[in-house]
């Protein structure tokens, strides 16, 4: 049963709609739920019918409200803290930001509502990809970790899912001034650690391939700005995204003619498009800081380019209040941290 949770297809759904289908799981799971587990773990006024309305709602933050409910004792001593805990703002490449794993841990019926919440932070039209590059990179998201920070509904809460190549968030804006609800981490290693050039099958590499585009639009002048020649930032944990205030390498967007800009904006969009609509608008909120994309630099590495083929694996976004670093070398790592 849990192998089948967490699969990435569903051989049984063709011709329904994918969410439905997820939400259809995790309603029949928090059904079982209410009528298997002890007296006090969910609220005796949460009837079948309810549960049904609040997942009906599509909000992760709702189901990570139904999911600190349902936890059991040793459940909570394990994987709940304080809100301002140091581990909710850590991001990191690879890391468990508890020891247990999503399979052996939470019921069948837990289990379904973390994978719910995970979809749910993501596009739907993206969703595939995303559970690609899960299979790819550890096999299954049961095979990942999670965290409550604070308790849903005080109004300071936060959900922390992390493993291979990914550190992703749900704050229900409990973060104010931070997308994402804080520096997040996505990446993908696609059916090999050395990718080639063209990284073949790479979920993700459609970004670099849009920001090289950018690249090719540029002037002389404009590409020597862009270019660096010295080492990209050290992938470092959280340290791999401090923000820098003054003295920004790379291309400013400033000096940018209108189309060049229009292209660049199709960067930040393609960079987005992985994300849940309400997370995209919020950090679009905060990178266009005075409603200009004037502060923002672009820069590209030559010394890690695969192939030495002038297609640009590492490259970055950055500004006073965000980093967008994507290292494309040796497979796909990408750091996220955008703040008011």
């Amino acid at each position: 049963m849990t192998q089948q949770l967490f699969s990435s297809s569903c051989p049984d759904c063709d011709g329904h709609d994918r969410r439905e289908f997820l939400k259809t799981s995790v309603i029949g799971g928090l059904g079982l739920a209410t009528s298997a587990m002890a007296p006090g773990i969910l609220s005796p006024t949460l009837t079948l019918a309810a549960a049904k309305k609040a997942a009906n709602a599509t909000s992760s933050e709702t189901l990570v409200g139904m999911l600190y409910k349902s936890l059991n004792d040793d459940q909570r001593k394990a994987v709940t803290f304080e809100f301002n805990h140091p581990l909710r703002s850590k991001v990191d490449a690879n890391w468990r930001i508890t020891p247990q794993k999503i399979s052996q841990f939470f019921t069948p019926d837990q289990q379904a509502m973390i994978r719910e919440i995970f979809l749910g932070v993501h596009n739907p039209e993206y969703v595939d990809s995303v559970l690609t590059h899960i299979k790819d990179d550890d096999g299954e998201l049961g095979n990942y970790s999670v965290a409550i920070f604070g308790q849903p509904g005080s109004g300071s809460f936060e959900f922390v899912l992390t493993g291979r190549h990914c550190t992703m968030r749900c704050d229900g804006d409990s973060v104010e001034g931070a997308a994402f609800g804080g520096p997040i981490f996505y990446g993908h290693a696609a059916g090999t650690f050395n990718e080639e050039p063209t990284h073949p099958g790479n979920v993700y590499w459609f970004q670099a391939k849009r920001a090289n585009e950018v690249f090719e639009a540029l002037s002389g002048r404009q590409r020597e700005l862009a270019l660096q020649l010295g080492d990209p930032r050290k992938e470092q944990a959280t340290t791999t995204v401090q923000l820098k205030k003054q003295g920004l390498a790379g291309l400013p967007f400033s000096e940018m003619s209108r189309d060049q800009k229009g292209l660049a904006e199709r960067v930040l969009s393609d960079l987005l498009l992985p994300f849940r609509k309400k997370d995209v608008d919020e950090a679009m909120h905060l990178i266009r800081k005075n409603g200009s994309l004037d502060q923002l630099h672009l820069s590209f590495y030559k010394n890690l380019d695969i192939g030495s083929d002038g297609v640009w694996d590492v490259w970055q976004l950055e500004s006073p209040n965000m980093v967008w670093y994507f290292r494309g070398s040796p497979h796909v790592h990408v750091w996220v941290n955008i703040q008011a």
